[in-house]
């Protein structure tokens, strides 16, 4: 063995070692700052990371929740938009008006919600005008009731204001199960004008016929009517023009489609059709509906009644464009339906609704 090899290779490793305790010893605080500095970083960027994450968190849980749209609501009796869900059980009032020349030109035609129109007696025209909530603060003349006109009323779970009216519209009216405020009854609620001879003469308000049916408990209307829809004018009108003859010049109308509004201008007699009040009469939807007529069936008088149950054609004019239907009624107190072949409703357009009702060798519907 050479131990001289060995003692040399030992004494040069504890002069290394020797060499780098003097090292450290020259540099131990340097080394210690950085050591310091390093666990310091450390430290920090831990902090900042857990900072953001924090952020982030509370940004995530304070995203404003999306709110739902407003619930809307709308009339039963025109589909129009109203303000709340109570305006929608308003009560319903059905008045009736005249149409002869001397009643002309009405008042409050133009702000009813539902308008029917039929012959009362030896051709002249009569309207049952329907409304509900806000009404015209002049309604008239006021004339008698038909049967019929209490039939297609009666689905409303109207109030029926009218003076006086067939015996068997009265016997009927005046059963218990009609809310009815005839003038007879009511005089109160409605007056003669100085400006026209009786009988075409006598007139309501609304505000009038809102006092009548609170005082007698008619608080609200809950019945369903025609379904609604947003009207759109068509692309290739096909009925701009429509004439629906009901028995004479004198009675017969005509409407004039309008696209800008996207109604039909009310024309009688060849002349336009206004209310005096509130000019031209231009309903949005216009039926026209093929009925039959019968002698009235008790203490007949010589004169006829629209048959109202059943079934029939009727022709729907809205959006510049015509749509045959089947109107049908099981009886008097059941909706009167317009339904498409398929046996579908027929959804007619938000506002006013013009219904005339002719009798086929009478009358006539024809457009362009």
């Amino acid at each position: 063995m050479n131990v001289e090899k060995i003692d040399k290779s030992g004494q040069k490793k504890n002069a290394r070692w020797e060499s780098f305790k003097e090292w450290v010893k020259k540099h131990i605080l340097a080394i210690v700052l950085v050591a310091s500095a390093m666990v310091i970083a450390g430290v920090f960027i831990i902090a900042i990371h857990s900072i953001k994450y924090e952020q982030t968190a509370s940004v995530e849980l304070k995203l404003p929740t999306k709110k739902p749209a407003p619930k809307k609501f709308y009339s039963p009796l025109t589909g129009v938009e109203i303000a709340n869900e109570a305006a929608a059980k308003l009560p319903v009032t059905g008045v009736m008006i005249e149409n002869s020349p001397a009643a002309r030109p009405q008042s409050g035609l133009k702000k009813a919600g539902v308008v029917y129109e039929a012959v009362a007696e030896g051709g002249i025209t009569r309207f049952l005008a329907l409304y509900q909530g806000e009404k015209p603060a002049l309604i008239g003349p006021v004339r008698s009731l038909r049967l019929y006109y209490l039939s297609w009323a009666a689905p409303y779970q109207a109030s029926i204001a009218h003076v006086g009216g067939s015996p068997n519209a009265l016997s009927q009216v005046r059963n218990g199960n009609y809310r009815d405020i005839d003038q007879f009854f009511n005089d109160g609620s409605y007056w003669r004008s100085r400006d026209r001879y009786a009988p075409h003469n006598v007139y309501t308000s609304g505000e009038k016929l809102d006092q009548l049916n609170s005082a007698k408990g008619y608080n609200n209307s809950e019945f369903t009517s025609f379904a609604r829809v947003d009207g759109k004018p068509v692309e290739s009108p096909n009925a701009t023009s429509v004439n629906i003859n009901l028995s004479g010049s004198l009675y017969n109308t005509s409407y004039a489609y309008d696209k800008a509004s996207n109604s039909y201008l009310r024309s009688m007699a060849g002349a336009p059709h206004n209310d005096r009040e509130g000019g031209q009469i231009a309903p949005n939807t216009v039926v026209a509906m093929e009925v039959d007529v019968e002698a009235r069936a008790q203490n007949y008088d010589g004169y006829e009644d629209v048959k109202t149950t059943g079934s029939g054609k009727a022709y729907i004019f809205q959006n510049g464009a015509v749509a045959t239907a089947t109107w049908s009624k099981a009886d008097i107190n059941s909706p009167l339906k317009l339904t498409d072949e398929s046996g579908k409703d027929v959804a007619l357009n938000r506002g006013q609704t013009w219904i005339a009702a002719f009798t086929p060798g009478r009358g006539s519907v024809s457009w362009q």
